[in-house]
């Protein structure tokens, strides 16, 4: 039985068992244990993360008939293969201490994925995935560049990102139309960002919505009379200003300031 790669759910299948292992290789050796597997498919990283003895592994799949294949191919999944959305997963049922990731993540919905670990973030050590390349450069890609963006921002607030390979169409069926690339992602030391964290979220968020204006212009919605913006600062656009920046912007919007 093969599984149908599906449009809809943004499936493309790696089968270079090379890159596979790869992906797997680069999650590290650590003292937390449970791994969850976003998307496993037909299980081209599954085969090699069940060989690990340093993992307990879960895996979460929605496309019912990649469920079906997985139980009938790999021996011990029962209680391990969850048929669910991980976007609409309660996490804390799930793993109730400390857990890392890994995927093939589907590229429709790869951007909802980081938002949804970034709020499961202090619990979250290590993040391997493959994904289109063009967000994984926007991802790891630092302050001055055009693909520098939100997700760049909150990301690296809290992970420090490594580029580990590029991969091209050829080694996914169907070929995507898109080129690759796996990144891996380790939790930083911060524990406090030293301002309001959903003001810094709303903050990176309004600033970069309308990236081609100033700042001044650009946070417009979240200004009040007591904000000085005649500092040369409200004179750049987003994509200049890094996490320490931003940090430093958000503090000016704090209420109590």
């Amino acid at each position: 039985m093969e599984v149908r790669a599906k449009k809809a759910l943004g499936q493309h299948f790696l089968t270079d068992l090379s890159v596979a292992r790869r992906i797997v290789d680069a999650l590290s050796v650590s003292e937390v244990r449970d791994v969850l597997e976003i998307g496993p498919g037909m299980g081209v990283l599954t085969q090699y993360l069940i060989e690990r003895p340093d993992l307990d592994l879960k895996l979460v799949e929605l496309d019912g008939e990649s469920v079906v294949y997985l139980m009938n191919h790999f021996s011990g999944m029962a209680g391990k293969l969850m048929e669910a959305d991980y976007l609409r997963l309660d996490m804390r049922k799930v793993f109730p201490g400390d857990y890392r990731v890994i995927g093939n993540f589907p590229y429709n919905i790869s951007s909802q994925i980081f938002f949804k670990i970034l709020e499961d973030k202090d619990r979250v050590p290590e993040v391997v995935c493959m994904i289109q390349k063009e967000v994984a450069d926007r991802i790891a890609e630092g302050p001055g560049s055009k693909t520098y963006g939100i997700l760049s921002v909150l990301l690296q607030a809290w992970y420090d990102i490594e580029y580990v390979v590029q991969v091209g169409p050829g080694a996914f069926c169907p070929p995507p139309k898109v080129k690759s690339a796996v990144i891996r992602l380790v939790r930083n030391s911060r524990t406090d960002l030293g301002c309001d964290e959903a003001l810094f979220k709303q903050v990176v968020k309004t600033a970069f919505n309308q990236r081609r204006k100033t700042l001044r212009n650009a946070l417009k919605p979240l200004l009040r009379e007591d904000i000085d913006t005649t500092d040369e600062v409200f004179n750049l656009r987003a994509e200049a200003l890094g996490v320490e920046d931003f940090v430093a912007l958000t503090k000016r919007f704090e209420t109590n300031n």
